[in-house]
C-alpha cells in the first residue's frame, strides 16, 4: 500500500473527506458539542499529552484546573483518562519513590475527581534513563502503589472498556522506535518485530466492541514540529486500513490537532497541550484543525456515534467533531 502523504487544499480535503449535515452546511448555530447537548447516559473520558512538565509548570496546571471544572461544570465524571506519553520531562529521582509520582500525577489529576484508570503510554522523554530508567519505573509503579489509577501493564497492551459488554478497544502501542527515537533508549530491535506481531494478532481478533482505537505517543501524521513519522505510518499504516481502526490517539507534537485524510478510515487526533512548552506550527492546508494551543480532549462516546472535543485551559471549545459507525465526519460549526 503508498504511503500517503496528501498534497490537497484544506477545502478539497473537507469536500472529499466529510459527511456535513444539512444544519451545519448552512450555518446553523446548533453545535454538537454544546454543554447541555452532552449526554450523561453517553461514556464519557478525557485525554491529554505532554503533561509531565513538573507542578511547577504554570501551564500544566493551567491545563489539569480546565479538566477538572470542565468535568464539574458537564456534570460527568470521567470514565478514565488517556494519557498519550511524555509523562514526566527531566528527572525521576527515585524511581518508584520519586516525590514527583504525588506532586506532579496525584495531586495536579487528584483521584477525586478523576477515579477512573490513567492509561498511559511512554513518549521520548519517559525512555531517557538519568539517573534511572524513568519506562521501567512507570512500568513498575502500578505494582508498587496497590491502588494507584495508574495504569501501564507493559510497553504495549490492550484495554477493553467496560469489562463487560465493551464500547470500545484501545490498542496502547510504544512508538518509541530506533529510526524515530529522540533519545539513545527506546525499543530494541527485537521488541518491535514483538510489538508489531502482537497488534496484528490483536487486530485480527474479532471485534468486541464498536469503536476500536490506538493510542501511542508519536504521529503517524502531523502538521507539528515533528511532522510525519514515515517508519510508523509503514509499520502502523496498512494495519490500521485494514482492520478499520476507528481513531488513532497521540502527542509528541505540543499542540492539538485533528487531521482526516480521504481513503483513509482512521481519524488522527494529536492532544499533545499538557503543559509543556508549545511548538509552532508547519504551515499545511492539512486538516481540518491544527493549533498550537495547550489543552485537553474530551472524548463523549455511544454505540452509534463518538464525539472528540478539543479544550483550551480556559475550557473553550477550539474544536470539535462526531464519527458515526460507518465513518461519516461532522465539525462543529
Amino acid at each position: 500500500m503508498p504511503i500517503p502523504f496528501p498534497n490537497v487544499t484544506r477545502r478539497e480535503a473537507l469536500k472529499r473527506t466529510f459527511f456535513f449535515s444539512a444544519a451545519l452546511a448552512l450555518g446553523s448555530k446548533r453545535s454538537i458539542v454544546r454543554a447541555q447537548d452532552v449526554a450523561a447516559t453517553n461514556r464519557h473520558f478525557l485525554m491529554l499529552g505532554d503533561w509531565g512538565a513538573g507542578s511547577q509548570s504554570q501551564a500544566q496546571l493551567a491545563v489539569a484546573a480546565g479538566m477538572k471544572g470542565y468535568a464539574g461544570k458537564l456534570g460527568i465524571t470521567p470514565e478514565g483518562i488517556f494519557s498519550v506519553g511524555d509523562n514526566f520531562y527531566g528527572l525521576l529521582a527515585g524511581g518508584v519513590q520519586s516525590p514527583r509520582w504525588k506532586t506532579d500525577f496525584e495531586d495536579v489529576y487528584p483521584a477525586s475527581v478523576f477515579p477512573g484508570p490513567f492509561w498511559t503510554t511512554l513518549g521520548n522523554h519517559d525512555y531517557r534513563s538519568e539517573p534511572v530508567g524513568k519506562f521501567q519505573a512507570q512500568l513498575d509503579y502500578t505494582a508498587a502503589r496497590p491502588g494507584t489509577r495508574w495504569t501501564m501493564p507493559a510497553k504495549w497492551y490492550r484495554v477493553d472498556w467496560p469489562a463487560t459488554n465493551p464500547l470500545l478497544t484501545c490498542l496502547v502501542v510504544d512508538t518509541n522506535i530506533k529510526k524515530d527515537a529522540f533519545f539513545a533508549e527506546c525499543l530494541s530491535d527485537a521488541e518491535r518485530v514483538q510489538q508489531l506481531t502482537w497488534l496484528k494478532a490483536e487486530l485480527a481478533k474479532p471485534r468486541v466492541a464498536p469503536w476500536l482505537v490506538c493510542m501511542g505517543h508519536h504521529p503517524l501524521y502531523s502538521n507539528g514540529r515533528h511532522g510525519d513519522s514515515r517508519a510508523l505510518i509503514a509499520d502502523f499504516g496498512p494495519l490500521f486500513q485494514k482492520h478499520g481502526v476507528d481513531f488513532y490517539f497521540c502527542g509528541h507534537d505540543h499542540d492539538l490537532q485533528h487531521l482526516e485524510f480521504a481513503k483513509l478510515r482512521t481519524s488522527f487526533v494529536l492532544s499533545g497541550g499538557g503543559g509543556a512548552r508549545l511548538y509552532d506550527m508547519k504551515p499545511s492546508e492539512r486538516g481540518p484543525y491544527s493549533e498550537a494551543v495547550y489543552g485537553f480532549t474530551h472524548l463523549e462516546v455511544s454505540p452509534e456515534r463518538f464525539i472528540v472535543r478539543h479544550l483550551d485551559p480556559n475550557q473553550k471549545q477550539v474544536h470539535a467533531f462526531s464519527k458515526t459507525r460507518d465513518g461519516k465526519i461532522e465539525v462543529a460549526a
